[in-house]
């Protein structure tokens, strides 16, 4: 099974935020999942999300093991931009995202799955303008 760190300071933010018995999914968010915020193919592998939901998505079939025992998914296309040693850490008003080879993102963001899912539903209601 594969693994994640979850520092004390990160665990101590989930809680604050309500988060801790949610199921938690690792994206790399680069315009190709279904939850994805951001995109383009300058942020692949460089930029992540974790999204919340009220239960597992089998699109992210994958546990990561934490001592924590929370409930963190992920896929094997997320963990194609992850080395072993992957951890979650909170300094400074940001999630920082490391394994044992590099620093991988700086500026992890939470997100609600359902609201993003709603919210892409619902779609783009601005009128069209010429560029």
């Amino acid at each position: 099974m594969t693994e994640i760190k979850l520092t004390s300071a990160f665990v101590d933010l989930l809680r604050l935020k309500n988060l801790l018995n949610q199921n938690l999914i690792l994206l790399a968010d680069d315009g190709g999942g279904k939850y994805s915020l951001h995109g383009g193919a300058c942020s692949i592998g460089e930029s992540f999300t974790i999204v919340s939901l009220p239960q597992p998505d089998p699109t992210y079939p994958i546990k990561l093991a934490n001592q924590q025992k929370i409930a963190f998914w992920t896929s094997d296309y997320d963990l194609t931009f992850c080395e072993p040693g992957l951890t979650l850490d909170y300094r400074n008003g940001s999630i920082q995202m490391k394994d044992r080879s590099r620093f991988i993102d700086g500026g992890v963001q939470i997100a609600d799955g359902q609201q993003v899912l709603a919210a892409f539903k619902q779609g783009d209601k601005k009128p069209a303008t010429d560029c």
